[in-house]
């Protein structure tokens, strides 16, 4: 496998072709920009963002990215479409918030800068490429030692299918049909043995909970559906 093919050309294609409509706080994209502050919360516990190098892997149209940027960090959102990196951009321009964004992979980022960032986030992201442990493989190199790396993905158990596809994309239209394939989704044991491979070690996870009567997200134990960890790369 070349470093330009762990991505499913479907995938860009999905996400791309709703580029538009990212920054819609009312539309497909909601649950992202609600879940953002909860995100960014968890991300400050264990990482100072302040003045820091930080790289957002599949950076969509850069929520995360410009969250980073807006608590102080010199950000960079890397992505594979296009579409996606413009509107990042875009939208950069139309808020005055000085995010970087780049169209490349993981990999090759992580081949031309090694050891460069302070930290890292890849969030809602393993679950949609072919190889995740690559991802994964190149977040640990892309981090400076000491420095923390950040996953949220969705755990492989009857329960998150239940919630994450039937009713997220079904019932209740939180996000578009056909978002998420429940094969595809990662289980903790599963991220944390590729993260340990890799030379990361496990510091917290958490889970996301969604209240769907008070239309809330919240930190949780439970980690049967999304869940979030940092690891941290030895110095």
């Amino acid at each position: 496998m070349t470093m330009t093919e762990n991505v499913h050309q479907h995938e860009i294609h999905k996400f791309g072709s709703q580029a538009e409509r990212w920054w819609d706080l009312n539309g497909e994209f909601k649950t992202l920009h609600d879940v953002n502050p909860l995100r960014l919360q968890y991300i400050q516990q264990y990482a100072d963002l302040q003045g820091a190098q930080v790289v957002d892997i599949g950076c969509g149209g850069g929520i995360l990215t410009e969250g980073l940027a807006k608590c102080g960090a010199n950000a960079l959102g890397i992505d594979l479409s296009e579409d996606l990196i413009d509107i990042a951009d875009l939208h950069g321009l139309e808020t005055g918030i000085h995010a970087h964004y780049q169209k490349i992979s993981a990999e090759t980022l992580a081949e031309q800068k090694p050891s460069s960032f302070d930290h890292v986030t890849c969030m809602e992201m393993l679950e949609h490429v072919p190889d995740p442990a690559s991802i994964i493989r190149a977040c640990a190199s892309l981090v400076k030692p000491g420095g923390m790396v950040f996953f949220s993905t969705l755990n492989r158990v009857p329960k998150a299918y239940l919630l994450a596809i039937v009713a997220a994309e079904h019932l209740f239209k939180m996000v578009p049909k056909g978002t998420h394939e429940y094969k595809t989704f990662i289980k903790p044991a599963e991220l944390c043995q590729s993260a340990r491979i890799a030379g990361l070690e496990l510091q917290a996870m958490t889970g996301i909970q969604y209240n769907p009567f008070g239309k809330r997200f919240s930190l949780g134990k439970d980690i049967d559906v999304n869940y979030i960890a940092a690891f941290k790369r030895p110095a």
